[in-house]
């Protein structure tokens, strides 16, 4: 996985808010990825967002001057995210924005930009205050991704995700999906509190995964009607690999099996392992977010 070392990268697209102070309150379960680390561990160990640590008086770690400022000045270029693992946060939302940018209009639809929101500790949204506990998650009240980096130490210690950058890159465009789901409106489907393997909240989760992999698809072409070079200029079958990987280690099967020792599908609320590749590779393979009709 590898940018141009010469694009010029958007830091507006991203909030930098590590160290900084927020109040507690209600924790946010989002789409994406915070049921993952939320969700699927309060149905393994029987307990709630509070006995998680995800709702509490506690007013987190102490302020520190803001690091936006930083961010501007280090992730400037391509290469910069080649270097920086914020940076390539950066670069990997831009990619993804600029796709969607691109597609919705083939499809007589418009799309609006969704900012990243990085935080560590505790962050406070419009879905609620939450914590680091619930890993990367789209808030659709206010239509951001928020994303603590540690998580994607999580991803590899505990989950047994491969470290390779598109691994991280997955987790970005698997959030973004949920924004692109909730633009067309197909996001609020997961809100009947169902769950199970034929659930709703499942097949959402899978069609934010193959919208991932629409994305990736196009990820190295350069848009229709734009000039110059794509900002990620090579992707390999071993990063699609890592990605795939990534995506096999958050399914519910695999989490089940880890932390309760049995599989039951009818708590599932993200799909199997093999249901999260399946449909990240539906996406990739064809690159036509048509065929991401988990629905169906």
């Amino acid at each position: 996985m590898q940018f141009d070392d010469d694009a010029d990268l958007d830091t507006s697209e991203v909030r930098d808010v590590r160290g900084s102070r927020v109040p507690g309150g209600r924790a946010a379960v989002g789409g994406g990825l915070a049921g993952v680390v939320a969700l699927i561990l309060g149905l393994v160990f029987g307990v709630g967002p509070e006995q998680l640590g995800l709702s509490s008086d506690d007013p987190g770690p102490a302020a520190t001057a803001s690091t936006q400022a930083e961010v501007g000045r280090a992730c400037r270029r391509g290469a910069d995210a080649n270097a920086r693992e914020d940076c390539r946060i950066v670069a990997v939302v831009n990619s993804v924005q600029d796709f969607w940018r691109a597609e919705f209009p083939r499809r007589q639809g418009r799309y609006t930009d969704a900012r990243t929101v990085l935080f560590t500790g505790r962050v406070d949204t419009a879905c609620g205050a939450a914590t680091s506990a619930v890993g990367p998650f789209y808030c659709p009240a206010d239509r951001q991704v928020y994303l603590d980096l540690g998580f994607f130490d999580d991803l590899r210690d505990t989950f047994g995700a491969g470290d390779g950058p598109f691994s991280q890159a997955y987790v970005v465009a698997h959030e973004y999906g949920h924004h692109v789901q909730n633009l067309m409106g197909t996001l609020r489907r997961a809100q009947d509190g169902r769950q199970g393997a034929a659930s709703n909240s499942v097949r959402v989760e899978l069609q934010a995964d193959c919208y991932a992999g629409v994305w990736a698809h196009h990820a190295t072409t350069t848009p229709d009607g734009s000039s110059g070079r794509p900002l990620l200029v090579s992707l390999t079958e071993a990063d699609i690999a890592d990605g795939l990987d990534a995506a096999a280690s958050v399914g519910d099967d695999r989490i089940q099996e880890r932390f309760q020792g049995r599989v039951t599908p009818e708590t599932w609320t993200h799909g199997s392992a093999s249901q999260r590749q399946e449909w990240f590779d539906v996406g990739y393979r064809s690159g036509d977010m048509a065929l991401c009709d988990t629905f169906r």
